[in-house]
């Protein structure tokens, strides 16, 4: 790896860039998220940015028991994010379901069942620290070697197209 592309991947460590969304849940762990960002936890002072846009995001953060209409838009949204990209689930319910999760309720936990998810925060609802030293531990393994991959990929890729011309 070149000392640039080592650069960029300790800078990418440092700027996380975060959206969250709630595939329906009581709110309990969407106030939580929205207490990092208060004066007292500040998540921007760990370089912690939240988006609505999924495209400005590395780290989706999803909360709520997953229920059938999020089955095609929360996969969508997956698919919004660019590359390096990784999920966290926040509170029991994108976990088990918790509460809703009885005979009859039209969930479908766990979200790791529709999209990748690199980790669970368990809690009813977790304190904002867990949230916060959660995406400060996942990050540098979401951006390790980043620029390699991209460049592997790359390669393969153009391998492939020469071996389809012939």
């Amino acid at each position: 790896m070149s000392i640039i592309q080592s650069i960029k991947n300790k800078v990418r460590q440092r700027s996380i860039h975060v959206c969250y969304v709630n595939v329906g849940s009581c709110n309990g762990c969407d106030i939580e998220i929205l207490a990092c960002l208060a004066p007292r936890y500040d998540i921007e002072q760990y370089g912690i940015y939240v988006h609505n846009n999924p495209r400005e995001a590395d780290i989706l953060l999803i909360t709520g028991a997953y229920t059938e209409q999020w089955e095609d838009k929360l996969k969508h949204l997956w698919d919004l994010i660019p590359e390096p990209k990784a999920a966290i689930t926040i509170g029991n319910c994108p976990i088990s379901g918790c509460a809703y999760n009885r005979r009859g309720a039209r969930i479908d936990p766990p979200v790791s069942k529709h999209i990748p998810v690199a980790a669970n925060i368990p809690g009813c609802p977790p304190r904002p620290t867990e949230i916060i030293n959660t995406i400060l531990e996942l990050a540098p393994v979401v951006f390790k070697d980043y620029e390699l991959k991209k460049a592997k990929e790359a390669a393969e890729t153009e391998r492939k197209a020469k071996g389809a011309k012939k």
